[in-house]
């Protein structure tokens, strides 16, 4: 069974994955119907799809998933055959020094509305929800472990509990209701259109400005990276041939730490190490996490295909050639650098 012909409803489809997911579908399936449902907070951007806009396929709606009424409204209008989940508060900074109540609203309560909708509509509805490593916890830098589906949650920080309820709600809802969901739990994504707080834009927007890169700790935390579309074409995969009540994990095999992604930047840069500054940690953060996708690939066929060192530098590149991007969402959110001002502001804090 493929997606032409389908209504696939995309909640969260302005944000960072979201975005590429939509435009990944378009380009694919010449006869998908994409309905995109997005709250456009700081980092939901239509202009990530200005391209899709005008397309006779896409469709958008803006809404709240913490609203039950409008995601009712949305299904009753636009009938979706099959349903995936980016809606998300995902700053895990936000979490810790902002303020968690937003976290617990949208990926929570959202993945609740969102269930009950599937759950109480008159035709199957396959229902893709997009979590995160970062509820199983941290592994030991010198560890071999890596997460597989069956690891025990043990989220360190408001950001990951949210996710990690969300998930179990899942769980739930297949296993008292039988509705056909699938989670999927991905590692860290970079590529186009991610907002500027997430590390590697960070980094690459603080080169463009002149200023030093800085680093949690002693930049030694590791993450398992995966570029943006191979994280679509896993997705895809998991909407066509998933099965219900089960959970993928989605990783690529590319652990680095913090250190060598300022490495790799400030190489591209022709910057020396001096351009580093090394800040006091944040709390419950994280030392490692290590992906097991080999459910994924042995069960549904995929496999990454973008090589790491070149997904890289491209993603560099699309961020110097797309800088009017950059400013507008400057203009438009007022807050550009919160992956270090938030620390430095809860330090501040702290100190009255």
């Amino acid at each position: 069974m493929g997606l032409n012909s389908k209504k696939v409803l995309v909640f969260g489809g302005a944000g960072f994955i979201g975005s590429n997911f939509v435009r990944f579908l378009l380009s694919k399936h010449p006869k998908v119907k994409i309905v995109n449902f997005d709250k456009l907070t700081y980092s939901g951007n239509l202009d990530n799809l200005k391209d899709v806009c005008k397309d006779k396929r896409y469709f958008f709606v803006k809404g709240d998933v913490a609203n039950s009424k409008q995601i009712n409204a949305t299904f009753s209008k636009y009938k979706p055959d099959f349903v995936i989940n980016f809606a998300a508060e995902t700053h895990v900074d936000r979490s810790i020094h902002v303020g968690s109540l937003e976290f617990v609203h949208t990926n929570v309560e959202g993945v609740f509305n969102i269930l009950e909708a599937v759950r109480q509509s008159t035709k199957i509805i396959k229902y893709v929800q997009v979590s995160t490593d970062e509820v199983y916890g941290s592994l030991a830098l010198n560890s071999r472990k890596s997460f597989k589906e069956t690891t025990t949650f043990a989220p360190n920080v408001p950001y990951a509990a949210t996710k990690a309820s969300g998930d179990l709600l899942c769980r739930s809802y297949f296993s008292t209701w039988k509705v056909p969901v699938v989670v999927t739990h991905c590692s860290n994504n970079y590529g186009p259109y991610q907002y500027p707080e997430k590390l590697i834009p960070f980094f690459i927007t603080r080169m463009l400005e002149g200023k030093k890169l800085p680093i949690y700790g002693d930049g030694k935390n590791v993450r398992d990276w995966i570029y943006v579309l191979d994280h679509c074409r896993a997705l895809e995969l998991c909407l066509l041939r998933g099965k219900s009540g089960e959970v993928y994990n989605i990783g690529a095999d590319n652990e680095m730490n913090n250190l060598e992604i300022v490495r790799r930047v400030l190489n591209y840069f022709k910057r020396n190490k001096l351009w580093i500054e090394f800040v006091a940690d944040r709390p419950g953060h994280d030392r490692r996490y290590a992906i097991d996708s080999s459910k994924i690939r042995k069960e549904l066929g995929w496999k990454p295909k973008y090589e790491f060192k070149k997904a890289f530098k491209e993603t560099i590149e699309w961020y110097l050639a797309n800088q009017k991007w950059i400013a507008r969402i400057r203009k438009k959110t007022g807050v550009f650098n919160p992956h270090i001002d938030l620390w430095r502001a809860h330090k501040l804090n702290n100190k009255k």
